[in-house]
């Protein structure tokens, strides 16, 4: 049995998924902690693009609470195409054929793999079928301009909707998988 692959994604009204730091701050509440937290917590790998990690070694090495400890002890395994090395702790970089890779990973023994952000890969994954569930937090705002998880023109995706919440704020906490 293969490994499962979660992305979670922060998405506003308009399907914008880019730059989420830019907009989602003023929606963060405890459950919405609780609900990414958890994410981290059920795997034992994490799955970054270039983008998000530089992003993330940035920022949780420095940290010291729960999560950063969750996110800092995890393997990370980097998708990227320009990056020569990776030095964030316990994390390794996909050098060859994404597609590839990423499938062996899951066939690989562990647990859960976690994709955070990353939207190139996201799509290139949920287009090679290799993408289990979609976790998006649906915040209540249009940002108008930015990045969308299915872009004009892409060829339609079908999902399945297999657990919501709603969260305080009005955020909806929406997990699909492909249909």
């Amino acid at each position: 049995m293969s490994r499962k692959i979660v992305a979670g994604l922060f998405v506003s009204l308009d399907g914008v998924v880019e730059a989420p730091e830019r907009w989602h701050f003023p929606y963060l509440s405890d459950e919405m902690g609780a609900a990414v937290g958890g994410m981290y917590t059920e795997a034992d790998t994490l799955l970054l693009g270039r983008v998000t990690y530089e992003a993330f070694a940035a920022v949780w090495p420095h940290q010291d609470d729960e999560m950063a400890e969750a996110i800092n002890g995890i393997a990370k395994v980097v998708a990227s195409t320009t990056l020569t090395e990776v030095t964030w702790n316990n994390s390794t970089l996909i050098e060859r054929d994404l597609v590839a890779a990423v499938k062996e990973l899951k066939d690989q023994p562990g647990g859960t793999i976690a994709l955070s952000g990353s939207i190139s890969l996201v799509r290139t994954l949920l287009a090679a079928g290799l993408l289990d569930e979609l976790r998006l937090l649906l915040h209540p705002l249009a940002v108008g301009t930015g990045m969308r998880l299915f872009p004009e023109g892409a060829p339609p995706v079908p999902l399945e909707l297999v657990r919501s919440a709603a969260l305080p704020k009005g955020v909806l906490d929406l997990t699909y998988r492909p249909a």
